[in-house]
């Protein structure tokens, strides 16, 4: 009987839990309204600055604001709510504002910020019959974040192809004496490993002018032709030109090793750089496009929504979360959110100041920004298939043609999912 009333009470509890949940924030226990905001920022600077913009949203509206950032947690977590229809009232859509999450968005066309979005960016976040989905807080252009006082040090100029990067990091690895790290990866997050291979996927199969796009579209794409970069990949781990404890490293661990010189190149986002200047204020750091693989291509960017604000449309409070979202908008909080983040601003005419960065933006500004791979050219879910099978090839468990031969069966599994 105590068993049985023990169960009873532990269900009973779930289910007030569960009703609770059901339709985002209420009120907490002083009556005070609370909305809920779900972030994939990862970077601790970028997290305290967006608490502080929160702070400052609670003073004037009375509202109270839960930010959440779950980490390599999050998409799931997202996948379940959708699920149950039972959304957080602000969240960042990262990368899939239309795909995924547009019939769950609030049309934000009406907002004062909404005709101020880049040139760039307009497409990514509306569509044809303008549907404003999202707030963008930055504008992504991923490439290659590079030491500058290294590649000064052992004479390399920025690689303008996969080759010359290759060479300017044997000619790291072996001028340092093993001392600096060509590139780092942090492979117990495998976002860090799929992050290679989405930037990667771009001039090998997309960027040249004779390319695999349209295959892929139509599912007619030959993926032996995918193997170049597992192969180059475990190339450069069995070379030494990636850290040792690639498979156990962390975000975390990336600032604090670049800041020291021991790291040159980090591929994705410029994010870290803002705790790499602040372990060293002394650090020159330089940012490049992802150089070209193919003979005759250009480098270019990865790019689209970095981080982005959407509202619930079915949130009980749909009203404090446009507030919030109106008020995060505001040309001050955006300029500290693309300071911090070192990306440009998603909206006209603010003036950021991205250190050591900006001269680097203002070099790159008319080199191409291409689509995230993975958001154009492979179904959900490819992501986490990608990291995966990276952590399964350092591994030594499966070759690059068996890297190639599962990425072809999830690819072919996922699409059918989506019929």
């Amino acid at each position: 009987m105590k068993k049985f009333l023990s169960v009873a009470l532990m269900l009973l509890m779930m289910t007030g839990l569960t009703a609770g949940c059901v339709g985002g924030s209420d009120a907490d226990d002083s009556g005070e309204k609370k909305i809920t905001v779900y972030m994939t920022v990862g970077e601790e600077p970028l997290k305290q600055q967006l608490r502080e913009i929160g702070k400052e949203f609670e003073k004037k509206y009375h509202t109270k604001v839960e930010f959440q950032f779950p980490g390599n947690d999050y998409e799931n977590i997202l996948k379940v709510k959708m699920a149950a229809n039972d959304l957080p009232d602000v969240f960042d859509t990262h990368g899939w504002a239309k795909i995924r999450y547009g019939k769950y968005l609030a049309d934000l066309r009406g907002e004062p910020w909404a005709s101020k979005m880049t040139d760039t960016i307009r497409p990514v976040l509306t569509d044809e019959k303008g549907k404003v989905y999202a707030l963008p807080l930055n504008e992504a252009k991923d490439g290659i974040a590079y030491n500058a006082d290294v590649l000064k040090q052992y004479g390399i100029a920025p690689p303008q192809t996969f080759d010359q990067l290759m060479a300017a990091a044997d000619q790291i690895k072996k001028k340092s004496k093993g001392q600096v790290t060509p590139f780092f990866f942090y492979g117990a997050e495998s976002s860090s490993l799929a992050q290679f291979f989405d930037q990667f996927a771009t001039p090998l199969l997309i960027s040249p002018k004779k390319n695999e796009a349209q295959a892929l579209l139509n599912n007619k794409f030959d993926w032996n032709k995918w193997t170049y970069l597992p192969q180059k990949f475990l190339e450069m781990h069995k070379k030494g030109y990636i850290n040792k404890d690639v498979l156990t490293a962390r975000s975390t661990d990336l600032p604090q090793l670049f800041a020291q010189g021991k790291v040159a190149f980090a591929v994705g986002g410029p994010s870290f750089l803002e705790q790499a200047k602040q372990i060293n204020p002394k650090l020159n750091a330089g940012y490049m496009p992802v150089p070209a693989i193919v003979p005759g291509d250009q480098p270019s960017f990865s790019g689209g929504e970095r981080y982005t604000l959407g509202a619930w449309k079915d949130s009980k409070h749909l009203k404090e979360a446009k507030q919030f979202i109106a008020f995060v908008a505001q040309p001050e909080n955006l300029k500290k959110i693309a300071e911090t983040s070192k990306l440009p601003p998603g909206i006209k005419g603010i003036e950021a100041d991205l250190g050591d960065l900006t001269p680097y933006y203002k070099k790159y500004e008319n080199t191409r920004v291409f689509p995230y791979f993975d958001r154009v050219y492979l179904p959900n879910g490819m992501w986490d298939v990608m990291g995966t099978l990276s952590q399964e090839l350092l591994a030594g468990s499966i070759t690059p043609q068996q890297y190639s031969q599962r990425m072809k069966e999830e690819y072919h599994r996922l699409r059918n999912q989506l019929r």
